[in-house]
């Protein structure tokens, strides 16, 4: 049997174009022509999204490994309103350290010509200008890296790539003390600690809330253990204080929780392996062995640490007594649904805030402000799902938020939302129901504490922290609401086929020797949108159902499939296990598609 590369399909790349510009460029604006005997990778997102954070640690070792024939852009293709402003774009880019050219694409110009429906999605440009792959969602920068290199062999043969310096200009940096702060806290001696994200270190600032007292970590992007100034985080972001004189940090890049003692400033790791977690690895046992996936935030809850799995849209547990982590809340689909622990679901959840009674949660994806009760029940104070966003005072059911990444207990029961994409500091009281609007102009707000009767915010794009007076009465401003920019697939209403096209890679086949080889699971939210066809099955193809009351969602789509190498003679092949997710946003409308094509690459496990 052959097992050489099929000849790609060539379509001629669709030019660069987005109002924003071009940023990590020095300030030249590139079209693809400037870019011919380059491999042109594009990475299609948006700064909300966690999956293409995610996309953006993945593709780093490629960029280094490829420097010479591989240029990554960064088509920015926004969700939120927020995200559509330029300024926020820069940070953005800076916030995540994202080195290589940006192009600002507000108005999805780029992400239509290239007909892109999820983020993150890549694309692959070959050196004489064509498109030779494209990839929706995570896990397959392994399948990139391999049609890497069959290019780079090819167009060296032909005569076609050109070798050389990539287009990527570092931005000067900036002497702030706080560069793109995360989460704070207040120390017992009535000192700030702060994670200095972008940095990745922790910060101690004096009372004054200023001056740095010391730096915790060597300030490289790293893993490492040991001393205050040879530790390594990688964009550090949420903190709670223990008892025993030590802070729990979510070290978010790394998928590790941290413990630093405050003492020495020593720094060990808890939990996590370093590696992010996929569907199928185990989500409970000991802490050193378990994956975890982009920690934001955690509190100490009812004997245990709480973690906002924001990776996995999962509440996850640390328990110190025996160093085990386990699954809390969260079912790993993206949406907001309430119940049992076990049936909610989440969007990234980012901030969380513990009282007696309540665990406190922002939900960014889905602005909504809910909370965990005593019995593990999830509720939903304000917020209606992925789609709804603004800012609006007002009855919880009718209130807006924008993305919030942070929650803060006040001392009458209520509670203060880091409402970020707002640039507000907004109120929830639960004895009322109404939500109210404490302070705006705060450039996107990210955490706040609580000292004395002042709040301090995390003013996470101005690289500060800001004290607040706990105003007597909340400030009301004029409302706003929004839909979302999410562009959805427009889909007929009723039957719709979902076909997931798996290929094996070269000299590798399907495993059937044990039966089928392939896992298909879908569901939708809400979950009214599907009448028939969610669930799950073996076959990668499946007619699904769509009500058509129900005029748009999304689709949650899971497959796996199988394959072993193809060597007859090997009577023990090795086997590996390729697995893809997707969240599909679709609308209904009579002119729409019937049929839902999803690539799942295959890719070493």
């Amino acid at each position: 049997m052959s097992h050489s590369a099929p000849r790609r399909v060539r379509v001629r790349a669709p030019e660069l174009t987005g109002k924003g510009g071009w940023l990590n460029t020095g300030g030249k604006q590139y079209t693809l022509a400037d870019l011919r005997g380059r491999i042109v990778i594009l990475d299609f997102w948006t700064f909300c999204c966690i999956n293409c954070l995610h996309v953006l640690d993945e593709l780093r070792a490629l960029e280094e490994k490829h420097r010479d024939t591989v240029v990554v852009i960064g088509v920015h293709s926004p969700k939120f309103v927020h995200e559509a402003e330029h300024a926020a774009v820069v940070d953005a880019v800076e916030r995540y350290g994202v080195e290589h050219p940006v192009l600002d694409d507000p108005e999805l110009a780029t992400w239509k010509q290239y007909a892109v429906r999820a983020w993150p999605t890549l694309v692959v440009i070959d050196p004489e200008g064509y498109v030779v792959a494209q990839h929706a969602g995570e896990g397959h920068v392994h399948a990139i890296e391999r049609l890497v290199a069959e290019l780079e062999a090819e167009h060296e043969a032909k005569g076609t790539l050109r070798r050389g310096d990539g287009p990527y200009v570092a931005p000067e940096p900036e002497p702030t003390a706080l560069r793109f702060p995360g989460k704070a806290v207040v120390l017992p001696n009535g000192n700030f600690l702060v994670s200095d994200t972008t940095r990745h270190q922790l910060v101690e600032l004096a009372a004054d809330g200023e001056t740095v007292v010391r730096r915790i970590g060597s300030g490289a992007r790293g893993f490492g253990d040991g001393t205050a100034e040879a530790a390594a985080f990688n964009e550090p972001q949420g903190l709670a204080v223990l008892d025993d004189g030590s802070v729990i940090v979510a070290d978010t890049v790394n998928h590790a929780l941290r413990r630093v003692d405050l003492g020495s400033g020593d720094v060990a790791t808890l939990a996590g392996t370093g590696r992010q977690w996929w569907q199928g690895s185990p989500a409970s046992g000991p802490a050193r062995e378990v994956d975890l996936s982009s920690p934001w935030d955690v509190a100490w809850w009812q004997g245990r640490v709480w973690i906002a799995m924001a990776g996995v849209h999962q509440l996850w547990t640390y328990d110190p007594a025996d160093s085990t982590v386990t699954v809390a809340a969260g079912t790993t689909n993206e949406g907001l649904v309430d119940g049992p622990g076990a049936e909610a679901w989440f969007a990234q959840p980012s901030g969380l805030a513990a009282t007696s009674e309540r665990l406190w949660l922002a939900d960014s994806e889905t602005s909504a402000l809910r909370w965990v009760d005593l019995d593990g029940t999830v509720h939903t104070a304000v917020g209606t799902g992925l789609f709804d966003f603004g800012h609006r005072d007002g009855a919880a059911d009718q209130a807006l938020f924008q993305h919030p990444l942070g929650v803060t207990a006040l001392p009458d029961g209520s509670v203060a939302v880091s409402d970020t994409y707002n640039h507000a500091l907004r109120r929830y009281d639960p004895a009322t129901g109404e939500v109210t609007t404490l302070a705006t102009d705060l450039r996107e707000p990210s955490d706040a504490v609580l000292v004395g009767d002042d709040i301090v915010v995390v003013e996470s794009a101005r690289h500060r922290l800001t004290r607040l007076r706990l105003p007597e009465e909340a400030v009301r401003v004029e409302a706003v609401a929004h839909r979302t920019r999410r562009a959805a697939t427009e889909v007929a209403p009723g039957t719709l086929r979902l076909d997931v096209v798996f290929q094996a890679p070269a000299g590798q086949k399907l495993d059937t020797r044990y039966g089928p080889s392939t896992r298909l699971l879908v569901s939708s939210t809400p979950p009214g949108l599907l009448l028939n066809g969610e669930g799950a099955g073996t076959e990668l193809s499946r007619a699904l159902e769509l009500n058509p009351a129900v005029t748009e969602g999304v689709l949650h789509v899971s497959a796996m499939a199988a394959s072993c190498d193809d060597d007859p003679s090997n009577e023990y092949p090795a086997c590996h296990v390729h697995q893809q997710d997707w969240g599909v946003p679709v609308r209904l409308t009579a002119a729409g598609t019937d049929r839902l094509p999803l690539v799942l690459a295959g890719m070493d496990s």
